[in-house]
């Protein structure tokens, strides 16, 4: 593929004009009057002690560099080393005999050394040469790798994605040691010059949706790229949907399974995620800990989320139509206890489960923007206090608050969902109060239609719940035993479908 060919290829485009020539003074001028107002570029000549006529200027910018790596390995060879009387055109020799670097490249592009300037790198210019250097010596500071927050697990690996893109492609290095690992980078953002790797496993990942993959970075024209969700928004699908087409995950490990998998992974330059394409229905409900413990317990806990889901979606409005449209549905001493507390209560079911479920939305919304320590309190605040002091003032019942608290609890089981699931919350409420049950079901038919319409980078989004094959239903409801799984995903892999041999068991 043409994609493929050349890793490299868009990092030389850029929008600056700079010749290099054979004057050092004139090289460096062009240099300082791009960076002009910038007090954190740095320009410095050197001279050779033993040969003084070569002359030589460093360019890089305050704080992204080493200083000990620049002293040692270019500065202090510079100066000391021994070079011929004639320089004149000599910058292969400095490259091979004098820097100390094992990452030095000679370039003859001006807006090559640029770019590299502005990305931290450190530029080399010679009198009497029209080429240069760009030397990496990269050194500002990066956040040490952590276990990621938001994915934690009970059983498996620890570490999680930090903002560095070349720690993050080690990370995946490490765990798939095989050259058809492949990463193609791309710079995106006209400003920013974010540089993103596209990752997928050759031979393994589906070209149809590598080629659309790289389709669609390539049309991405914005000043700058600050996140992964910056570039999720405009490769994904049905942009509409509150549906996710477009995965994100925090752990390499993750990563690395859904190479495995067939899946292409997509790496940004200054964020810990990653994003991981293409994204199914399923998806929502499979964890780390699925494939790290019992399967039994695995596929148990995954029926608990699914089961969580429907919970979360459908409890309020199923209670708002009931006490709406529907007293003959519910028994009748529950009936009585539901009318002696709402006794007092002056709105109707519909308007107060939507205040309630509003209220509840606040807190979860403050828990997570306050610190940890203080978001606790308050959580504890606003179940308590405000809980019971609105049931005693009978501005709701205490019903309703019930029905509020387990549908936040089951929300809480699948968070990646948590958006989707707000807006059917009070979709399937709004018309379980104007149209009772048959609005609720009517609105579940909507959800479905609308997920089986879906598509993510040409895979049917609910391509596993719906697929005959068995192959394919061994990890959606229920997580097989590894040794069941021995082929990958049928629409989503590309033609080496076999992922294990056969294995019969026994010791």
């Amino acid at each position: 593929m043409d994609n493929q060919q050349n890793t490299h290829t868009d990092l030389n485009t850029y929008d600056v004009s700079i010749t290099l020539g054979s004057s050092l003074d004139d090289n460096v001028q062009q240099f300082r009057t791009l960076f002009q107002g910038d007090d954190t570029f740095i320009v410095r000549f050197l001279s050779n002690q033993q040969c003084p006529e070569a002359r030589f200027c460093i360019l890089y910018i305050e704080g992204m560099l080493k200083d000990e790596v620049i002293n040692e390995s270019v500065i202090q060879p510079l100066i000391q080393t021994v070079l011929p009387r004639k320089t004149e055109g000599g910058i292969d020799h400095i490259l091979q005999e004098v820097i100390l670097s094992n990452q030095a490249e000679k370039v003859s592009d001006g807006n090559r050394l640029f770019q590299g300037i502005l990305r931290g790198e450190c530029a080399l210019l010679m009198d009497n040469c029209s080429e240069g250097l760009v030397i990496n010596a990269i050194g500002w500071q990066n956040r040490g790798i952590q276990e990621p927050v938001n994915e934690q697990v009970l059983r498996g690996p620890r570490e999680g994605f930090v903002e560095s893109i070349i720690v993050n492609q080690t990370m995946i290095r490490r765990r798939l040691a095989t050259p058809k690992l492949k990463f193609v980078s791309r710079l995106l953002g006209k400003h920013s010059k974010t540089k993103v790797y596209v990752c997928y496993l050759e031979g393994v990942a589906n070209h149809q949706i590598l080629s659309e993959v790289f389709r669609r970075l390539d049309k991405i024209d914005v000043d700058g790229v600050m996140d992964a969700g910056n570039i999720s928004e405009y490769i994904k699908d049905a942009p509409y949907s509150p549906f996710e087409t477009t995965g994100i995950t925090e752990r390499p490990d993750v990563a690395a399974a859904d190479l495995l998998e067939g899946r292409i992974i997509i790496l940004i330059d200054g964020t810990p995620v990653a994003i991981t394409l293409p994204f199914l229905f399923e998806e929502y409900f499979q964890t780390d800990d699925d494939y790290y413990i019992n399967y039994y317990f695995a596929s148990f806990n995954r029926l608990l989320r699914m089961v969580s889901f429907i919970l979360t979606i459908t409890a309020p409005g199923v209670y708002v139509a009931l006490l709406t449209y529907h007293h003959e549905l519910i028994p009748s001493p529950l009936l009585f206890s539901i009318s002696a507390a709402r006794e007092g209560v002056p709105f109707p079911t519909v308007v107060e489960t939507i205040f309630l479920l509003f209220i509840f939305e606040i807190m979860r919304e403050v828990g997570m923007r306050v610190p940890m320590t203080v978001g606790q309190t308050i959580s504890i605040l606003g179940a308590l206090v405000l809980g019971t002091a609105a049931v005693d003032a009978r501005i709701v019942s205490a019903p309703v608050i019930i029905v509020v608290a387990i549908t936040g609890l089951t929300g809480l089981i699948t968070p990646r969902i948590k958006a989707p699931v707000i807006i059917l919350r009070l979709m399937l409420v709004l018309m379980g109060g104007f149209m009772g049950l048959f609005g609720v079901f009517f609105g579940i038919i909507a959800l479905f239609q609308h997920l089986c319409g879906l598509r993510s980078f040409g895979v049917p989004y609910m391509i596993e719940f719906s697929s005959l094959n068995p192959s394919d239903i061994k990890d959606t409801f229920i997580r097989a035993p590894h040794w069941f799984m021995k082929k990958r995903p049928t629409f989503i892999s590309g033609r080496n479908r076999t992922r294990q041999g056969n294995w019969k068991g026994g010791t």
